[in-house]
């Protein structure tokens, strides 16, 4: 059964003070359909590095695995991957919000609330005006930017206030975009030995057993969470990870606990659908279905 705006707007209102925001690449195309479209920015790089001809990416291949195939083509190229890292950076660079999606970011704004995004690309704060900050103290590497973050002023912590992180990586660095599965492993890697590190510790502050790493994972871990925008399949191996690892801290200590909610259009005769909510329910995510794209990016946020 489906939810309208309202109920879901009353969702959001009743967690206001505990809210985090999971954005995907769906924002862009809404508002601006193909013209920051990652299927035709993988066409293009294809196109430029690839031997063998193609003018669609066929079915059966994840756009993580089409990235991958290129890179395969050209291995034995020293540089190859940071070439085609540096090619994503110069292709969205020439890309321009397009303001009608403030309706949406105004709206997170006014929770005072983080959002976590999966897209590399600018475009959230090019439109809302936003400064790039790091969190005071951390050390940096443009490889991992996590403690990087766009907003009005600075903030203390990822938990402190409304800012735009980036999980895959940032269009500011290249080195930081991760396309391809070796590199989303690279993510899994890092992320393991933080969440890893003080698993299960509760330390003074009882308050909070997350030693706080000042990166966006905290907001993983100590926000409940509204995702949407981004499909969620099989192949996001990482952002998956991730929601597993939260899950099992929960569990151990569901005191702790947050709740989450995964907005999505209702596809009734999609089989892949059937899985997806498996998953996202074992891992404490609730799905909730809007009847169509205009509910969940227009109505709700108005």
């Amino acid at each position: 059964m489906t939810k309208t705006a309202s109920e879901i707007q009353e969702i959001l209102f009743t967690h206001k003070e505990d809210l985090g925001f999971i954005l995907g690449n769906g924002i862009n195309l809404h508002y601006q359909k193909d013209n920051v479209s990652w299927y035709n920015l993988l066409l293009d790089l294809w196109k430029t590095h690839a031997d063998e001809p193609m003018d669609e990416i066929p079915e059966g291949i994840s756009f993580i695995e089409f990235y991958d195939a290129l890179g395969l083509q050209n291995v034995t190229q020293s540089g190859f991957s940071t070439q085609l890292q540096k090619d994503v950076k110069a292709k969205m660079l020439d890309w321009q919000p397009d303001n009608a999606q403030n309706l949406i970011l105004d709206k997170i704004k006014t929770f005072n609330a983080p959002i976590l995004t999966t897209n590399f690309d600018d475009l959230i704060p090019k439109s809302m005006k936003l400064d790039m900050h790091r969190i005071a103290n951390t050390s940096f590497t443009d490889h991992y930017p996590w403690a990087t973050y766009y907003a009005n002023n600075e903030l203390k912590s990822p938990l402190d206030g409304f800012g735009v992180w980036y999980m895959n990586g940032m269009v500011k660095y290249h080195r930081s975009i991760k396309l391809g599965l070796s590199e989303y492993m690279g993510n899994v890697e890092r992320a393991r030995k933080m969440v890893n590190n003080n698993y299960g510790y509760i330390p003074n502050n009882t308050t909070n057993p997350w030693v706080a790493n000042n990166t966006w994972i905290d907001i993983m871990f100590n926000k409940s969470l509204c995702i949407f925008g981004l499909s969620l399949d099989e192949t996001e191996v990482f952002f998956r990870w991730l929601l597993i690892q939260r899950a099992k801290f929960f569990k151990r200590f569901p005191k702790y606990s947050h709740k989450g909610w995964y907005i999505m259009k209702s596809e009734d005769n999609n089989p892949k659908t059937i899985g997806k909510k498996f998953f996202l329910k074992s891992v404490g995510i609730e799905v909730i279905e809007v009847e169509d794209y205009p509910v969940l990016y227009e109505d709700i946020w108005k």
